[in-house]
């Protein structure tokens, strides 16, 4: 566009929408402009100079749609490229999370097969990541306690099967001889009584038991007077062993002991009928008080304790000599060490050729 003239040197006519914007620009300057109408354009004015002063301005034009359909063609083709891309990603997480879950689901299925039959076994300490490491740690605890648990259970009903196999074996002699034949109003009442004193015996030996195993972590606490209770279960044991000499000394010192009489009579027990068991003439009970405890010596003077057997004297489940006739599962010095550790007391055996020899070490009252 020559500008001394505004004459249109070349271009759309002045009548034309982009004729009509060019020459607005035309003689302003450099400068842009941009008309939508019919078709987004845009315009740019160059001034061309001749002696310092503008003589002439080239208005160039650009159709912007190619760009605007770029645009949108990109736009589109990001958003399917970002669903491609989750999509992609969402499947690899999902194989990654499978792979990484198999060893988890794998164990937890293991655990609950060994919860059932199995549960001695553990995962150990193998090389894993760490969270299956922490994994089969807990698992293993987890069995570990029920374990616990289920011992507990079975050793709870051996304990009451062992402590309750005499009382119940006095009510059934003394019913089988009730119904066997007439007897007079004096051994009725003899076997009446005998039958009471069992189950009464049965009774205790059950509240007992029960008690200790609520506890948990001990038997309950209490007192009572060590030579009272020895002498009380002597009366009701001598009658198992006529033939031998059963007798309590009190040594000297206090001897109100740190249990309760019940706890400690339910020890006292199976110590004193394994005397019984063995002895050949005589069974003594020595009490004696010493600072800061109470001492119980069950001797007698049989064969003594073998020294093979001696380390596994108060194991659940052992005997020194299991063809000798005897009837008993091997459970009650385990529960009569388990009563006194749990009331903080113990238990130990020594032997020689005199017999064997148990204490009981009580807490003092």
């Amino acid at each position: 566009m020559d500008l001394p003239g505004h004459h249109l040197v070349e271009g759309p006519g002045p009548g034309t929408p982009l004729g009509g914007q060019a020459a607005a620009i035309a003689g302003r300057g450099a400068r842009f402009a941009q008309t939508d109408q019919p078709d987004p354009v845009r315009l740019y004015a160059h001034p061309v100079r001749s002696g310092g002063r503008e003589v002439a301005t080239v208005v160039t034009t650009l159709a912007l749609a190619p760009y605007a359909q770029t645009r949108q063609a990109a736009l589109l083709g990001s958003a399917a490229l970002a669903v491609l891309m989750l999509a992609g990603v969402f499947l690899v997480l999902r194989a990654a999370v499978s792979r990484a879950l198999s060893p988890v689901e794998a164990m937890t299925r293991q655990a609950q097969e060994w919860s059932v039959g199995d549960l001695g076994r553990r995962f150990g300490d193998h090389v894993r990541p760490t969270e299956l490491a922490l994994l089969a740690g807990t698992l293993d605890s987890l069995l570990g306690r029920l374990a616990a648990v289920l011992r507990h259970e079975q050793q709870l009903v051996g304990e009451l099967s062992h402590e309750l196999r005499t009382p119940l074996s006095r009510i059934v002699a003394e019913t089988g001889l009730l119904q066997e034949r007439p007897r007079s109003a004096g051994e009725l009442a003899a076997g009446h009584a005998s039958i009471a004193l069992s189950a009464e015996e049965m009774r205790d030996i059950l509240e007992t038991l029960l008690a200790t195993a609520r506890t948990g972590t001990g038997a309950p606490a209490g007192r009572c007077d060590a030579v009272e209770v020895a002498r009380a279960l002597v009366a009701r044991s001598g009658e198992a062993a006529p033939d031998l000499r059963v007798r309590v000394v009190h040594r000297d010192g206090e001897t109100w002991a740190g249990v309760e009489a019940a706890v400690l009579e339910r020890a006292l027990a199976p110590v004193v009928d394994n005397a019984l068991r063995y002895a050949a003439q005589e069974v003594r009970l020595e009490v004696s008080g010493v600072p800061g405890a109470v001492l119980v010596d069950v001797l007698d003077d049989g064969p003594g304790v073998p020294a093979d057997a001696m380390p596994h004297v108060f194991e659940p489940g052992r005997r020194a000599d299991p063809t000798d006739g005897h009837r008993g599962a091997g459970l009650g010095l385990a529960l009569a060490r388990r009563l006194l550790v749990a009331s903080g007391g113990e238990i130990s055996v020594s032997s020689s050729g005199g017999g064997a020899a148990f204490r009981l070490t009580l807490p003092p009252g």
